[in-house]
Order: C-alpha cells, then structure tokens, then sequence
C-alpha cells in the first residue's frame, strides 16, 4: 500500500513538470525556466591550408530574422564564444575579408543543452571561387592576391637590423637602386603609403624617408599594380602599401625590437592598450646610420667641336639620424558608429662632410681645383587623420565613411662650400633651402550592396597643396667672419598651390563563373607657381576621365585568370618642379622644372596563377603606354652640366612577370624574373631621339625552419642598368642571411649582407650630341647584425586605418643623402 502511495505522489510530480514546462505562464517555475542561457562555441579553420583564422566576424540573429543580437571576433587562434544566449534558435553569420560569408542555420539551444559547441567550421577563401590565390605557409611570406602581392616582412629573418629599402628589395616586382629609389615594372612613379595613408616625408625624397623606417617595424608590404577607381589617379606604376607592426588591442600589450650592427643601429617601442569600446595605441623609433666613407668620380668629355674635358674624384663622409612616432586612439560610439584618430611625426637628418678634387682640360690649358663640403639635411613633418564611419543595421556591408586629414612637412637644407685651386674656381659661400608643404584632405566613401554578390561604390575627394621654397645663397664676409653677404641674383623664394577635387563610382558583381570590377574617376587639377617678386607666374587646369576594369576567374586545382585595364596619370612632385639651383658641383648644377606635365599611362594586363605538383606560379603579361614621359635630361652649357626633368615624349612597354614557390618539409624556395621593354622616342634639347631596349631584375628567396622557434632566411636580387633616352644608370645587386630564434617572450636575431664584398662599385653613362658623361660610386657593403626583440601584455589586435589614400604624387628619386659629393643632390 505504501509503495502504490509513493508510486502515485511520483507521478503526479511528473506530470506538473510536464505541464509548467508547456505552460510556463501557469507558475513561477516555468518562467525560471524560461531565463536559462547558454553559450555558442566553435572554431574557424581556412578550408585550404587547415590554419586557425583570427578576427573574424560572428553575428548572432533569431532564426529566420534580419536583426542582429550580438556579435564578436574570433580570438587568434580562431576560436570563438558567444555567452548569455538565451533558449532558442538561431542563425550564424560568419565573415572575413578574403573568405566567402558562411552562414549556419537553425542553432537550437535547449534547457536540456543550453551550450552548442560547432566544433571546427571551415571557411572557404574567395579565392577559390572568385578572384584570389593565396600561398599559405604557417603565414606566408608571400601572398598573391586579384589585385596585389602581399609581401610579409615580418616573417623574414633577414631584415633583422635593416631599414626600409631593405625590406622592399625583397618584394616581388620591386626594384630598388643603391640610393634607395624604388620602381615597380621599370617606372619610379610609385607612391608609397603607410598604414594606408600617405605621408608629407615621400614628398621630396623616397629614398631618404625609406632609410630612416627602421625594417623591425614593417608587417608587411603591399604592392597594387592595379588600382581601381576609389584610388587616386596618380601612380602610373602601381602603388605601394607599407603596414606596420601595430594596431588597437583588448588590454594591455607592448613589444621592444632593437638591433646593432656594422652599418646602423636602431631601436622601436610599441605600446597599446583598450577596453571595451576605446582603445589607444603609440609607437616610437630611432634610426641610426654610423659615418660610412664612400668614393665617388665623374668624367664628362666633349664630342663636338670644342676640345673639352673634365674629371673629379673623391671621398664624402655621411651620417644619419632618423625617428618617427605615432599615437592613435578609436571609440566605438556602438555597433554602427565608430571614430578613429592617429597623429604621427617623423623626420631624419643626414650630415655629409668631404672633398672633391678636379681639372679641366680646354684647348690643352688645364685648371685644377679642389672642393670640399660640409652640409646638413633636415625632414621632417606630421600627418593627423581622424575617421568617422557608420555601418548601416539593415544592411550587412552597408558603409558610410567621413575622413580629414592635414599633413605638415619641412625640408631644409644647409650646404657650405670652399673651393681652392685655379683664380676662377675660388669661392667661399653657404646655400640654405627651407622648403614648407601643407597638405589638406578631405575625403567621404559610400559603399552599398545591393543584390548577391553586388557591390556599388562612390565617393568624392579634395586635397589642398600650398608649397613654398626659400632658397638663399650667401658669400663669406672676411669682416665679419660670417656668410652674411646675400647673393640676390640667386636668391629667391617660390610659391606653389595645387588642388585637387575628384570623385568615382566602382561596381563590382559576379557574371555567371568570373567577378567583375569596373568603375570611373574623375578628376580636375588646378596649378599655380611663381617667383616672389617676379612679375611672370605660370598656371595650369586640367581635367581626367580614368576608367579601370578587371575580370577574374577561378579554375579548377586552384588556377585563376585575370584582365585588367587602367588609365592612371602621375603629378610631378616637388622634387621635380622646384626652381631651387643646387650649384654645390659648381660643374654639375641640379634645378627642378616647374613647367612639367602630369604623365598619362594606360596598362592592359593579363595574368594567370596556377599551382602543378605543389609549385605556385604567378604569372602576368602587360602592355603600358605612357606619354608625357618625366626623365632626367642633362645640357652641358659652357662645360658646365646642368641637371634637370623634362617632359621628353612617349614610351611604350610590354612585360612579363613570373613568380613561383616551392614548399618541401621544413624548406620553402622562391624566384622570380621581371622582364620588360623599353621603346621610347622624344625630344631632349631639341634633338628628336628613340630608344628600343629592355632591363629586368631577377630574385630569390628561401627560408628553412630548423624548428618551430628557430628559422633561417636567405634572398639575392640582380637589377639590369636602369634605361632612359640619354643613357644608362647603374646595374645593382644584393645577397644576404639572416636567422631567427624565439624564446618564449624574446626573439634574437643575425643579419649578414655580403660577406664577401667589403665595397661595391655601380657604374652609368649618359650621353646626348655633345658630350659623354661617365660616373663611379663606390659603396661600403659588407655589413653584420644582432637583433633583440621583446613582446609582453596580452595583443588581441583589431587594426584600423584611415580612409584617406593620398597616392596622387610622382615622388623624387634619392636625395642628397644617398648621392655622393653633393653630386644629384636635390634643393628644396
């Protein structure tokens, strides 16, 4: 009787549990029910190559809704939780730049299991169906992508203890000369980025900005050969994108990267720290190159009527010092709004010190004389941006950005110059340049999907350029022992304004099995110069329509095929229009040409990736055409030789380009050739010339993991000499070594460039109706270096950049500080 009454009471209890669970409004039981929460979990896994993605996005809706509940980013190692979600069903949404939108329907969590663990969730590279391949290995140190090689510098022991130039030496397509110039598919007009963004530093000399970025800084380095209509029309090669180690974290986190070594020392400090919505971020760097002694000699000999020569040689001592620092902060107002600032400076000197002994040799007289220099160099500037942007609710990819930026930029250069020896080479003087750039940019970008797969962007730009450059030329005074004597007839002062206002629209859809971009910029240009003082000014406007389209198509085992076309134009910079005479060489006069043209180009592209038996091959062939041609001319007037830009023609080049990779266990190999022609014609002081003729530059590079904390890295390069219409400048050349090990916090390193040439010599001739003009450089080279890094804090890094992409300039070639003798060297 007592076991029928329990038996009973039991299932009476039952069935009220039943019934509060079906009814939970019939008592307070079913609505604690009701509360429970649980969590999703899972991990992201690249379907390829089977490694961990990091910072992707997870959005959480109710099942069959548009309204988002809650969303965050995978953590590095790709996993992921969603907590406090409440009972029910779901659907996930999951997105990455470079991977196809994976969508996991109808997630149910229950009171009998409130937590849902996805396990491993693969994502599929867009690549594979759409428009990019990607090398992956651990992370690749090369990546190639639809519209960009991806080169990551961080991973390559080699740059341990180098600097910028460096590191992009070993960039697929890149070549850089011993000064530091950089070309992509044999054309200087490059503009280079940081972090996105253009700098005041790039606007007179590349080469001079790149040697003071410290390589232990540089992420990574992306190269557009491509660019489509949101980016500024200027650039006819292509652009360059220099990211650095940085970015907004979740805590607290820091890194220290220092290195010594034969040539240079330097030294860069990252901090950052966030919480929830804000974060801030600053970062700061010095660069140190020890005096390295360099000799240079130059011979130029008459071929016309007059029976001329002249030769010179000597040494030139240069040292250099260079920083940079930038603070950045962000808040996100909420899941929609958010702000972005940074405010970065930097800057670099050099000081040069040497001599230079010469002779003339007219009729059978001979004038000797001999020069010696002493100057100093000083760059320096700011860039400030801050970004607004809204994401839209309704609509995934749905984006509005605002953003300003102002950029301030100096240039200064000193020289002073005693000359002794025959009556007509004697002086004493000091030539001062103090060159100003302001810079302002406003700039809004829309972007708007529309129907799967279908993507429509717009948006308007204005920069606003205010150049000006005081140059003052002064005689030594034996009264007063000073260089106070103004020389008037030299002395002057040059303002210049440029102005920019443009706008674009870009779409870009699938078509059946290929992606489709295609888009239209325009662009009108306003220009005005003069001379303080001067009655004559000289002003200019014009106005460009550049389209661009690219159709890709990804194959089966990874292949890929790809046409592009892009009408770019490239603005002489104020390294090339200057009127600054820099007359240190009293023979050799450098003056920049302030009547210049933008250049026009128009590049058909066809490239095609594969991958036979595990070895990658990139490949692409190209046909450019560029008129209004920008080239360095020399006129010899009166034995003296006078260095200058002009507008000399057209020039029309086809290319091929070729890349591969090949990973075996622990060793992976890489090289590449680029090959190209060039068939120019044009007029150079008044002479009608043509020129067919080709260069190319070949490379490689291969890295051994001896370890999972221990690697060694190795690269080489050969250049051809660099053509133009009036000769040949040096062939260059480069190998090196480096090794890397990592324990637990700490990384050291070893850096060994040429071991076995202490100097090197680059040779170039140059020639027009009447003259031939030879030069030697030689260079110390052997270097060696030790590298000490150190990370501490917890790094969850979510980068941000600014939208502001300034890569409208023809920036200068090397600048005094990487020429010899004050030879080539430019004024402000």
């Amino acid at each position: 009787m007592k076991a029928t009454k329990k038996l009973l009471i039991f299932c009476i209890i039952l069935s009220v549990q039943s019934l509060y669970a079906q009814f939970p409004g019939m008592g307070g039981y079913g609505n604690k029910a009701s509360k429970l929460k649980g969590k999703i979990t899972g991990t992201l896994v690249d379907s390829i190559s089977n490694q961990k993605i990091g910072y992707a996005t997870i959005v959480l809706k109710k099942a069959g809704k548009e309204k988002e509940i809650n969303g965050i980013l995978s953590e590095d190692d790709g996993q992921f939780k969603l907590d406090e979600v409440t009972i029910g069903k779901y659907d996930l949404f999951i997105s990455f730049l470079g991977y196809e939108e994976k969508q996991i329907t109808s997630v149910e969590l229950t009171e009998k299991k409130p937590d849902k663990n996805l396990g491993k969730i693969l994502l599929t590279p867009s690549n594979f169906l759409l428009d990019e391949i990607e090398i992956t290995a651990e992370k690749s140190l090369i990546e190639t992508k639809v519209d960009k090689i991806v080169y990551n510098a961080e991973n390559d022991a080699s740059n341990a203890g180098g600097d910028a130039t460096d590191v992009l030496r070993k960039v697929p397509l890149l070549v850089v000369d011993l000064n530091g110039n950089v070309s992509l598919r044999g054309s200087e007009n490059v503009r280079i980025l940081i972090n996105g963004k253009p700098s005041g530093m790039f606007s007179q000399s590349v080469s001079d900005a790149l040697k003071m970025f410290p390589a232990d800084q540089i992420s990574k380095v992306e190269v557009i050969t491509s660019p489509g209509a949101k980016y500024d029309g200027e650039g006819t090669a292509g652009i360059v994108n220099i990211i650095t180690k940085r970015g907004n974290i979740e805590g607290v986190a820091g890194s220290f990267d220092s290195s010594v070594g034969t040539r240079h020392h330097n030294g860069t400090l990252n901090l950052s720290a966030g919480k929830g919505r804000f974060g801030s971020s600053a970062s700061g760097s010095v660069y140190y190159s020890i005096p390295n002694e360099a000799t240079s000699s130059l011979s130029r000999t008459s071929t016309g009527a007059s029976n001329f020569s002249m030769s010179q040689d000597g040494t030139t001592t240069t040292s250099r010092l260079g920083f940079n620092g930038t603070v950045s902060a962000f808040y996100d107002f909420n899941a929609f709004n958010a702000i972005n600032s940074s405010f970065s400076y930097q800057g670099f000197g050099f000081d040069t010190d040497g001599f230079m002994d010469g002779s003339i040799m007219l009729d059978n007289v001979a004038s000797e004389w001999r020069r010696e220099n002493e100057g100093g160099n000083l760059f320096s500037g700011f860039d400030w941006s801050t970004d607004y942007t809204k994401k839209f609710e309704k609509n995934d990819g749905q984006e509005l950005a605002l953003a300003y930026q102002l950029s301030g930029n100096i240039q200064n250069q000193d020289y002073t110059t005693i000359q002794t020896g025959d009556p007509f080479f004697l002086r004493n003087e000091n030539q001062f340049n103090d060159g100003d750039n302001r810079e302002s940019t406003i700039q809004v970008d829309y972007t708007h999907p529309l129907k799967k797969g279908i993507k429509l962007e717009v948006g308007g730009k204005t920069v606003l350029r205010d150049i000006t450059s005081d140059s003052k030329y002064n005689f030594y005074d034996d009264v007063t022992k000073s260089y106070s004597i103004l020389d008037e007839s030299r002395s002057q002062i040059f303002n210049y304004t440029q102005d920019v206002y443009a706008g674009y629209g870009q779409l870009s859809f699938p078509l059946k099995k290929f992606q489709v971009i295609t888009g239209l910029r325009y662009e009108t240009t306003s220009i005005e110069g003069a001379l303080e003082g001067e009655p004559d000014s000289f002003n200019q406007t014009y106005d460009n329509w550049l389209p661009n389209f690219t159709i890709s198509r990804g194959l089966k085992n990874f292949q890929n095929i790809k046409f592009s076309y892009t009408q770019r134009i490239q603005r002489p910079s104020l390294f090339y229009i200057n009127p600054f005479t820099n007359s240190v060489d009293q023979v050799n006069i450098t003056v920049g040409n302030p009547a210049l043209d933008p250049e026009r180009t128009n590049q058909y592209e066809l490239s095609y990736n594969t991958f036979i038996k595990g070895v990658g091959i990139f490949s692409s062939f190209y046909y450019k055409t560029t008129d209004d041609i920008i080239e360095s001319i020399i006129r010899v007037d009166n034995g003296v030789s006078i260095n200058s830009f002009d507008n000399v023609g057209q020039n029309q080049s086809f290319g091929l380009n070729i890349f591969s990779t090949k990973t075996l266990n622990n060793f992976t190999l890489r090289g590449g050739v680029n090959f190209f022609t060039y068939n120019a014609e044009g007029v150079v002081n008044g002479e009608m010339l043509t020129r067919d003729t080709y260069e190319y530059n070949v490379f490689f590079s291969g890295e051994y993991s001896i370890t999972g904390s221990l690697k060694v890295d190795m690269f080489g390069f050969f250049r051809s000499p660099r053509r133009s219409l009036q000769g040949d400048q040096a062939s260059f050349s480069m190998y090196g070594l480096g090794a890397k090990k990592e324990i637990r916090k700490w990384t050291i390193g070893i850096r060994l460039i040429e071991p076995f040439n202490e100097t090197k010599f680059f040779d170039s001739r140059q020639e027009g109706t009447d003259f031939i003009q030879e030069s030697s450089f030689g260079l110390p080279f052997r270097s060696f270096g030790l590298s000490l890094g150190y990370k501490f804090g917890n790094v969850d890094f979510k980068e941000r950049k600014s939208k502001i992409k300034n890569d409208d300039l023809k920036s200068g070639e090397g600048g005094g500080g990487g020429n010899m003798g004050g030879q080539n060297s430019r004024g402000n």
